[in-house]
């Protein structure tokens, strides 16, 4: 997979970023203020993720989709991976993600990439979504914060 940093006069992959957050707002916020990458094969697209920095040292994984077709082949973890080259490259010291309760999937990989469980936010999804987000029959409501240790 080949990647690169959406540019300004880039649009938006939106359908692909709301897969894995629902709310328009929060992702044009994000993107505005961090850095979206690109995954492309053959010049398709796979996937995206945003990166954020939260302070000096930390930076967060906002968003991190792969589109449908490609599920399940292990691009989520080409993603996550360069998103961590990245990170380091960048100079940050730790990498944050966040996910609901209810994403069995996702939760299984962030650890099997190297994330510990860091934090939980009690009904995050309740207090920021207008509706209830439901995943693999659980609603989700608790946002499980999970943080990786650059070079660690």
């Amino acid at each position: 997979m080949e990647f690169h940093l959406l540019s300004a006069d880039e649009s938006l992959p939106m359908d692909l970023l709301l897969e894995a957050d629902p709310s328009e707002i929060l992702v044009r916020a994000y993107c505005d203020s961090g850095w979206c990458m690109i995954g492309k094969q053959d010049g398709v697209l796979i996937g995206v993720y945003v990166l954020l920095a939260l302070s000096e040292t930390v930076v967060e994984i906002k968003n991190l989709a792969v589109s449908e077709s490609f599920r399940d082949r292990g691009y989520g973890r080409q993603l996550l991976e360069h998103a961590l080259a990245q990170a380091a490259q960048r100079g940050f010291r730790f990498v944050e993600i966040g996910t609901g309760n209810s994403s069995l999937g996702q939760l299984a990989l962030y650890q099997k990439c190297g994330f510990r469980m860091h934090a939980i936010d009690p009904d995050f999804f309740r207090r920021n979504y207008p509706e209830p987000i439901f995943e693999n029959g659980i609603e989700c409501r608790d946002m499980i914060r999970l943080r990786y240790m650059v070079n660690g």
